[in-house]
C-alpha cells in the first residue's frame, strides 16, 4: 500500500501534489519508517545484486522457468501487485507479443596475443568473427502486425527510429531480429555521438529522419531469434546465420538500405584475424566479436569459462592522463565517500603557471577504477583540499593526475573543453606525475581523427 500510494504517485506529480503526498507520509509515519520511506523515493535504499541471481530466486520460488523470468522483465518492472502476479504467473501473459528477448552479451577477451588467444579459444575455424559495432544493440521485433525496437538496457526506442519500424513491414510475421542501430553514411557507420541525438528526443521528426547528405539510419543485423513465430534460440549459431542470410536475401531488405546483414571478417588463424583488428579504429569499429560457430543465443553475458558463447576482442582504450578538478557523492553504500570525479586536461601546454580555473578544461566523468583503498584515501584528501563548495560537488585542488582510459572522443557542448569521451574510467592514479605534466586539449582533439 505505502508504495502504491506514496512512492509510485509521486513519478510525474506536480509540485503541489508531491507536497500533499509527502505531508500526507510524514503525518502517517514515525521517525524510523520515514526514514526507510525517504530512501525508498530517492533510490538510495538497494542492495547490489546482479540480476540474474534475482531472477534465479524468483524461478525457484515460484517453480518458473527463469528464462520466462528474464523474458517477463523485458521492457521494465513496475512494482504494482498486478505486474509481480504476471511476472511469477505460471500463465502466459499477453503483453508477450510486444517484448523481445534477453540479449545474450559478450564476454571481453583484454589486450591477448593472437596465441594466447588460441590456447583460450582453441582453433580459429570453430568460430566466426564479425566487427564490434558502435551503435545501439536492439531487437527489431514484428509480430501480429505490430513492430517495436528494444535497446538492450530494456528501453523501447520505436519512436526514434521510425524508419527501422516502417521497414519491419517487409518481415516475414513472427521475426525477431538482433542487431545494432547505426547511422551510415557511404560506406561505414558515424560516431556513436551523431546516433545519440535520437536518444535524446521523445520522437524523431520526419524532417530529420534524412540528417544531411546520404546518412541514414540502418539496423546492422547479426542474429536471428525467432522465426515465423518459432524460438530459435537453440540452435546453433551456424544455423542461425544462415536462416538470416536466406531472410534477408528472400525479402529483399537490402532493396530498402534499412537492413544490413553484418559482414563476416575473414581469417583462417588467429594471426590473421589480429592482422584484421588492427584496421578497426579506421574502419570506425571497436575490434572484434567471436561467435562460437556452435553457439547457443543465451541469457545475459557468456561465462569467461564457456568453450562456447561470444567473446568480444576489443582495441586497446585511448588513454589521457587529466587533472581532479572536483568530486560528488556516490549512491547506494557509497553516498558516504566522494566518488563521482571530475577531471581536465589543460587547455594549452604550458598553462600550469595560467589562471588554473580558466586554463583547465573539464572533458570528463569517471567512477570507476579505483580500489576500495585509495577511494578512502582520496575521499580523505577531497575533504582536506576543497576550495569551493556547490551543492553536493564540491571544487578541489588541482594537485592529483589520474591516467583515465576511453574508449573514444566525441565534440560536445556540455564540458567547457567542447569535448567528451565515451565509457571514461579510472585505469591508475599517477601519483608520480606532476600537474604540470598533464595533458592538453590538442591531445584530445587529435584523437577526433579529423573530426573537429
Amino acid at each position: 500500500r505505502t508504495i502504491t500510494e506514496r512512492v509510485l504517485p509521486l513519478r510525474g506529480a506536480d509540485e503541489a501534489a508531491k507536497v500533499s503526498i509527502l505531508g500526507e507520509a510524514w503525518r502517517a509515519f514515525g521517525v524510523d519508517e520515514r526514514i526507510v520511506y525517504h530512501k525508498l523515493i530517492r533510490g538510495g535504499f538497494r542492495v547490489g545484486v546482479q540480476r540474474r541471481l534475482v531472477v534465479r530466486g524468483l524461478a525457484k520460488s515460484f517453480g518458473v522457468d527463469p528464462d520466462v523470468i528474464e523474458h517477463r522483465m523485458m521492457g521494465g518492472f513496475e512494482p504494482t501487485p498486478q505486474r509481480f502476479r504476471s511476472l511469477v504467473s505460471g500463465e502466459r501473459d499477453e503483453d508477450h507479443k510486444a517484448r523481445g528477448y534477453p540479449f545474450y552479451l559478450a564476454h571481453p577477451l583484454g589486450q591477448l596475443s593472437p596465441s594466447e588467444v588460441g590456447l583460450q579459444l582453441g582453433a580459429a575455424s570453430d568460430w566466426i568473427a564479425e566487427w564490434k559495432w558502435d551503435g545501439i544493440r536492439a531487437q527489431l521485433v514484428w509480430r501480429d502486425g505490430s513492430a517495436t525496437l528494444w535497446s538492450r538496457g530494456d528501453g523501447l526506442i520505436s519512436e526514434q527510429f521510425p524508419e527501422l519500424i516502417q521497414a519491419a513491414k517487409l518481415l516475414p510475421r513472427g521475426t525477431v531480429l538482433d542487431g545494432e542501430v547505426l547511422l551510415w553514411r557511404g560506406d561505414r557507420a558515424r560516431p556513436f555521438a551523431a546516433l545519440q541525438t535520437r536518444l535524446n528526443r521523445t520522437g524523431a521528426p520526419t524532417h530529420q529522419l534524412s540528417l544531411f547528405d546520404d546518412t541514414r539510419v540502418v539496423m546492422m543485423v547479426y542474429d536471428l531469434i525467432e522465426r515465423d513465430g518459432v524460438d530459435l534460440r537453440q540452435e546453433v549459431f551456424d544455423s542461425r546465420r544462415a536462416k538470416l542470410q536466406a531472410l534477408i536475401d528472400s525479402v529483399g531488405l537490402r532493396e530498402q538500405r534499412a537492413f544490413m546483414l553484418s559482414p563476416l571478417v575473414p581469417g583462417s588463424d588467429w594471426a590473421q584475424l589480429e592482422s584484421e583488428r588492427a584496421k578497426s579504429r579506421s574502419l570506425g569499429v571497436e575490434g572484434l566479436m567471436l561467435k562460437h560457430r556452435a553457439s547457443m543465443y543465451g541469457v545475459g553475458r557468456a561465462r569467461s569459462d564457456s568453450s562456447l558463447g561470444w567473446r568480444k576482442w576489443k582495441v586497446e582504450p585511448f588513454t589521457a592522463d587529466a587533472v581532479l578538478v572536483g568530486a560528488q557523492p556516490g549512491s547506494g553504500r557509497r553516498a558516504s565517500l566522494y566518488t563521482d570525479y571530475t577531471f581536465a586536461v589543460w587547455d594549452r601546454a604550458g598553462d600550469v603557471d595560467a589562471d588554473q580555473e580558466r586554463a583547465l578544461l573539464p572533458f570528463a566523468k569517471a567512477y570507476s577504477g579505483l580500489s576500495q583503498e585509495q577511494i578512502e584515501r582520496l575521499d580523505s584528501w577531497i575533504r582536506s583540499n576543497t576550495t569551493m563548495k556547490r551543492g553536493p560537488f564540491r571544487r578541489v585542488r588541482p594537485e592529483q593526475v589520474f591516467e583515465l582510459a576511453f574508449e573514444g572522443v566525441q565534440v560536445s557542448d556540455r564540458h567547457k573543453s567542447g569535448l567528451a569521451v565515451r565509457f571514461p574510467r579510472i585505469k591508475r592514479w599517477r601519483e608520480d606525475k606532476p600537474v604540470s605534466e598533464a595533458d592538453h586539449l590538442e591531445t584530445l582533439r587529435s584523437l577526433l581523427g579529423g573530426a573537429f
